[in-house]
């Protein structure tokens, strides 16, 4: 939920200069309005200061600016979320907080939290060793694990919240805590999955597991029906050591792709197997069985390679959906390809990931994650140009996702647009909610950090 900008005290730049060991940038100065772009486009905010800070001393500096000035705060990891600047108000910029403390012998890694997953991975992976982070690389580390973390080890090794050890946060008193299953376990347990509604996490221990071998890449097939609910069958038998995402789509103009598919609804199928190749080769002989692959890019590789380069002017605008849901027949099928060509979006995506595994054996109550037991992962897209056409494109959406749920609103919390207060908490399911209003309560009783997918320190939110 997005607040108002405050405007009940100005923000002296020169004064935080002196007072932070960090970075300031404010409206006059060159590259401000580099510093104010975020990932997602057509979101175009002018904050009052941008501060980068050093450490978690500035952190907790900034944190008490914001509350005792009023002063809006968007608190930014990687830039991915819509909510990662502000209007008129102040950004907490962790990108230069970088630090990465890995113990190979005892498997567990220090990393600050702006960090982003393959600079993380790159760094573990050159001592054969990994934890799961999403499917894009330049993500913060920040966001995406105080959400939950779905990546391409969610089946052999879960969530990443499953493998945080401990956390190191300032709360909204300008506190730096550290939290763990002993120190303040309720607060260690909220920001597994509960986002980043109760404060700034500056540092996080995570566990790190063997990952020497791996065999990963994308493989291109025609998007037939069989195909596709092939795929989904094929990804649910799988062993966990494999995580298989679909993504049904037009073909892009890929210098790889022939010609003849351009624009043709295709399968465009990443695979990971975290294990042996010659075994992740017979893994993944069902998948390359199902129909002559258009293109077939898996091999062997180190894993950060799953990675792609980051391409900096990309910046696309979207409108999207996020679900879950227990099977995909051929039914789902059907709508999925009819809709999909029914689109008048640049480009327009249903992204299918079968989950199950590691993630599925943690009880829901364990962390704020609560939808351990979902069989798959949908996420819906539509990408345009022209902000004119939101309305259109966010039409089309909203409709694909409704006949596809048939009336189950739940979504997972990181993959959230700006879709008001009941999907929010349609996120977090059951006694989760109420959880963790009651945790927001005794941390953040003034909803300081409210420029999230917000848990306000209420439980009364409209769910009509």
């Amino acid at each position: 939920m997005q607040s108002s900008p405050a405007t009940t005290s100005t923000i002296s730049i020169s004064r935080l200069r002196t007072d932070l060991k960090g970075r300031e940038i404010g409206p006059d100065d060159a590259g401000y309005d580099d510093a104010r772009t975020i990932f997602p486009g057509g979101i175009d905010r002018r904050p009052a200061v941008i501060v980068r800070p050093a450490d978690a001393t500035d952190v907790a500096h900034v944190v008490s600016l914001a509350r005792e000035t009023g002063q809006e705060l968007a608190v930014r990891s990687g830039g991915h979320s819509i909510y990662s600047v502000s209007e008129g108000g102040i950004v907490l910029d962790l990108s230069d907080m970088k630090e990465l403390q890995i113990d190979v012998e005892a498997r567990t890694a220090w990393a600050e939290t702006g960090l982003t997953a393959v600079e993380y991975t790159t760094a573990t992976g050159a001592h054969g060793l990994a934890t799961g982070f999403g499917d894009t690389g330049a993500v913060g580390i920040g966001g995406l694990t105080l959400g939950g973390g779905v990546g391409y080890l969610v089946r052999k090794h879960g969530l990443t919240i499953d493998d945080l050890l401990a956390a190191e946060i300032v709360t909204a008193d300008g506190e730096l805590r550290r939290v763990d299953a002993e120190t303040h376990p309720d607060l260690f347990w909220a920001i597994r999955g509960g986002g980043g509604n109760f404060g700034v996490v500056t540092r996080f221990q995570f566990r790190l597991h063997e990952v020497d071998t791996f065999v990963g890449g994308m493989l291109f097939l025609p998007a037939t029906h069989d195909v596709i609910h092939s795929f989904i069958a094929e990804a649910e038998a799988a062993p966990e050591e494999l995580s298989a995402i679909a993504n049904v789509m037009p073909a892009p103009p890929m210098p790889f792709v022939p010609e003849e598919h351009h624009g043709q609804l295709i399968v465009m199928a990443i695979m990971a197997y975290a294990g042996d190749a010659e075994v992740g080769e017979r893994a993944l002989a069902p998948f390359r069985a199902l129909a002559t692959p258009i293109a077939d890019m898996v091999r062997p590789m180190p894993y950060a390679e799953i990675y792609p380069p980051d391409e900096e002017s990309y910046h696309p605008i979207a409108a999207g959906r996020t679900m879950f849901v227990d099977t995909v027949d051929r039914s789902a099928v059907e709508t999925i390809v009819d809709r999909l060509q029914a689109s008048t979006a640049s480009m327009a995506v249903a992204q299918l990931r079968v989950l199950g595994g590691a993630m599925g054996r943690i009880p829901d109550e364990a962390t704020a994650f609560a939808h351990r037991g979902r069989r798959i992962m949908v996420n819906l897209a539509a990408l345009y140009e022209l902000p004119e056409d939101a309305a259109a494109h966010e039409a089309w959406v909203a409709d694909f996702a409704a006949a596809l749920t048939e009336g189950d609103a739940s979504g997972y919390v990181n993959f959230l647009g700006d879709e008001g207060e009941a999907r929010v908490r349609a996120a977090y399911p059951g006694s989760t909610w109420d959880r963790l209003t009651a945790i927001k309560r005794r941390y953040d009783p003034a909803n300081l950090f409210r420029l999230n997918q917000n848990i306000p320190p209420t439980s009364e939110v409209a769910v009509g």
